[in-house]
């Protein structure tokens, strides 16, 4: 049987809080040979071919170098709900985030409970891109699946894709977690 990495994912994702947008943009550019795939305010994703990787830069001031989460992006929800169930047979409970919007994407998702230092695992699909950075709901969902996961809600480092944004303000991410 293959591993999971073998068998389901596009990419894996990395996203790092940034302290100056512009700046990280420039470099990974440099570093990856690559531009972004997409670049909103507050907000950048590289999606590189080789390796491949989903880098997440989130402009987060004061924040710059350290981890905001990570994730597995894949094909599509049925490998969603696939990797749910797999996860769930191992043990693994999770928290659903489903037809989300978040940093600029409808996503259908869900994150990983209980890794051993905290670290923040979502296994997502992008459903299509969002003129806006949250949804309808201003990101209260993500509060829920904070809570969900044991984390206060609008804490430190813990808001979907950064940001504790105004429910429909489309400004700059900062502060968090997700993305697309």
């Amino acid at each position: 049987m293959s591993s999971f990495l073998e068998a389901v994912v596009s990419r894996v994702q990395l996203a790092l809080n940034v302290d100056d947008l512009a700046e990280s943009i420039a470099f990974y550019t440099r570093l990856f040979g690559t531009g972004p795939a997409k670049q909103r305010p507050g907000y950048a994703n590289f999606a590189i071919a080789e390796p491949p990787l989903k880098l997440i830069l989130l402009e987060n001031p004061g924040q710059g170098g350290s981890l905001n989460h990570l994730g597995v992006e894949v094909a599509d929800t049925d490998t969603v709900d696939a990797e749910q169930a797999r996860l769930a047979a191992a043990g693994l409970a999770s928290v659903d985030e489903r037809d989300t919007t978040c940093c600029y994407a409808r996503q259908d998702k869900f994150w990983v409970k209980g890794a051993p230092s905290g670290e923040q695992w979502e296994i997502y699909t992008v459903l299509e891109d969002s003129a806006t950075f949250w949804g309808q709901d201003g990101g209260q969902s993500w509060d829920a699946a904070q809570a969900a996961l044991g984390a206060a809600p609008g804490g430190q480092g813990s808001q979907c894709c950064g940001g504790q944004q105004e429910a429909g303000e489309a400004g700059t991410a900062s502060a968090g977690v997700c993305c697309a």
